[in-house]
């Protein structure tokens, strides 16, 4: 938790930016596994609840009556029986005074502030649930059946906690800078780790373990496999083998749920072979390029785009496309190797406030998302940048079996793709390799001190190095 003042200094702001009516903004709930007492799912608090008010605790609702400003922290004190079995907690109106929030008022009472508005038919301000329990609360609250409230939400208070949390503040980088520190324990782990006869559970398994040990969980299911061309590739029982890659996405949140959100791919053996070097080298540049092109005023779709054209180009070389690049990529056949955006906004969320849908996030009204086209439609960011942003940078070269078959079969980019050349790297795999980054004042740097090793000889190094030190 943040200072006092600074929830005080934020709703101040929400306030100012939705102007009338009233802000219901709805903490989670826990989410039990089996049977309601068996907490195996962590519990984690939603992210603009957090933003406001701080408070970490489940069942908890904040309601900002802005024409009356006046605020209110609106949920039950544990009783006897849960503080046998968890402990003592601060009481609501504590936790109220820690958030710096007047009033405080049991859970029953939300119905009648919600009665008491509708009946003066003031605006209630709701976000779009994303769990059953909230949908089921505010369709309790204002009858709006959960199928009608992503469009009954309000777009009023979407767009100022869109404003307001994009730029990240000083106090929030810290934060960010921590979670990198955890990220980069847990990256280094796993490439000590890795060798052939390992299974890719074990190794994933450490690699939550150490997110576990330094922060509140990890940012994400970790993803570490062997089949790098699939994109959310769960560690699985398989043994990792000697001359494959192993692709490795994952990150943390801190205490205060901050995240990172890193992406490495290495070979099993520790040594790349030369082929899988000259598609390595690809990822490599461009991950290199956003350094050098993302800055305030710039379009992320358009380093986007600069990537999608260099790995275009990259491939050609390899024999893998052919013809003219800007057709290529109007086309959309750089979607082959690449079919997704080169980043998301990151911050509470590790894609920072998608539960407020993409569209109101990562664009805006210059710059509209591209729904239609296989590969761009997963753009999740294409705004203009601006200081304080902080995004995602992960380019990718995948070679996707199914993908292959079916474009070839279809006729689908024909005219700049090489199938026959393709079909020598269904075996392949695919190589991310994502950062995070911060844009500053005149461009933008990664956030973290000790950059995880991705540059090859890097890797090897690394690699043979805890090698030895193990044996």
């Amino acid at each position: 938790m943040f200072t006092r003042d600074t929830y005080i200094r934020r709703r101040a702001e929400l306030k100012k930016l939705v102007k009338s009516g009233v802000i219901i903004l709805f903490g989670n709930n826990e989410s039990p596994c089996n049977f309601p007492n068996n907490g195996y799912y962590p519990f984690r608090q939603d992210s603009s609840f957090l933003y406001y008010f701080g408070l970490n605790r489940d069942g908890l609702v904040g309601v900002i009556d802005i024409d009356n400003d006046s605020e209110t922290l609106v949920g039950d004190d544990i009783s006897l029986d849960d503080i046998v079995w968890y402990g003592s907690v601060d009481s609501v109106a504590d936790m109220a005074n820690q958030a710096g929030v007047a009033l405080s008022a049991p859970m029953k009472a939300l119905q009648g502030i919600c009665n008491d508005a509708l009946s003066k038919k003031r605006t209630i301000h709701f976000l779009p649930p994303y769990r059953a329990d909230i949908a089921l609360q505010v369709y309790d609250l204002l009858g709006i059946h959960p199928s009608q409230q992503k469009e009954a939400a309000s777009m009023p208070l979407i767009r100022a906690i869109v404003k307001m949390r994009s730029a990240k503040e000083p106090q929030e980088i810290e934060e960010l800078e921590r979670a990198a520190v955890i990220g980069y324990r847990m990256h280094t782990t796993a490439m000590r780790l890795t060798r052939p006869g390992v299974t890719e559970k074990y190794i994933g398994g450490q690699v939550d373990g150490v997110a576990n040990s330094y922060g509140a969980m990890v940012s994400f299911p970790t993803i570490f496999s062997q089949h790098g061309e699939i994109m959310h590739g769960n560690p699985s029982m398989r043994e990792l083998e000697d001359g494959r890659l192993v692709l490795c996405d994952a990150g943390a949140e801190t205490v205060n749920n901050y995240c990172s959100d890193n992406t490495r791919t290495y070979p099993v053996n520790g040594t790349f072979t030369q082929r899988q070097l000259d598609v390595y080298t690809v990822v490599e540049e461009c991950h290199d390029m956003v350094l050098q092109l993302a800055k305030p005023g710039v379009k992320y779709a358009d380093v986007h785009f600069a990537v999608c054209r260099h790995i275009f180009d990259r491939m050609k070389e390899l024999g893998l496309a052919k013809g003219d690049t800007e057709e290529a990529v109007r086309a959309g056949a750089h979607a082959m190797f690449l079919p997704h955006g080169l980043g998301h906004m990151m911050g509470m969320d590790v894609h920072d406030m998608e539960n407020l849908d993409q569209i109101n996030v990562g664009f805006d009204e210059e710059t509209r998302p591209n729904l239609e086209q296989f590969g761009t439609n997963c753009l999740r960011m294409g705004r203009r940048l601006e200081e304080g942003f902080v995004v995602t940078d992960e380019p990718g070269i995948y070679f996707i079996p199914a993908l292959i078959d079916d474009w070839r079969a279809k006729g689908h980019c024909k005219d700049f793709l090489n199938f026959d050349k393709l079909d020598t790297f269904k075996d392949f795999g695919g190589i991310r390799i994502e950062d995070d980054v911060l844009v500053t004042k005149e461009g933008c740097r990664f956030i973290g001190q000790d950059i995880i090793p991705y540059h090859p000889k890097d890797v090897e190094a690394y690699m043979a190095a805890a090698r030895a030190e193990a044996n």
